[in-house]
């Protein structure tokens, strides 16, 4: 797995908008202000994530973007398989059956893939707000959030 700013900076938009009162919407550049994104890739991305059904957009003065359902139903991996973040580990590998060294290591990629895979579908968006409040709270800050 590799992990590039498209999944960096998809999970931060979605804490964002987990951590507003209410879900309420909030606009892309809003977001982008209080996680130093630059707003017309995370406006990308955000479409990216509302096509997999994960926000939704609504229009007006004070429209934006909010959370489609609770945070502790949006996993991490629906978040980075949303923006087409692979997860795949050798994609195009065939094993050589005549070598046991390359099927024990493929099959150990494979069992590792397995084991981070239900690992990011188990981390909830809930999981990661609460780990932001604890974090301000030990902090002594007030609700003001920055990833």
């Amino acid at each position: 797995m590799k992990l590039t700013h498209r999944g960096h900076y998809s999970v931060k938009a979605l804490l964002d908008l987990s951590l507003q009162a209410n879900y309420g919407p909030t606009s892309v550049a809003a977001i982008a202000s209080r996680q130093n994104l630059p707003a017309p890739y995370l406006e990308k991305l955000l479409i990216e994530m509302r096509r997999a059904g994960l926000v939704r957009s609504v229009r007006g003065a004070r429209g934006g973007y909010q959370l489609a359902c609770e945070p502790a139903q949006i996993s991490l991996g629906q978040i980075l398989a949303a923006v087409g973040e692979t997860l795949e580990p050798l994609k195009r590998h065939r094993p050589d059956a005549t070598q046991a060294e390359d099927w024990v290591t493929f099959s150990l990629w494979q069992r590792l893939h397995q084991k981070l895979k239900e690992s990011l579908y188990s981390i909830t968006l809930a999981d990661l707000y609460y780990d932001a409040r604890s974090w301000q709270a030990a902090q002594g800050e007030d609700t003001n959030f920055v990833v």
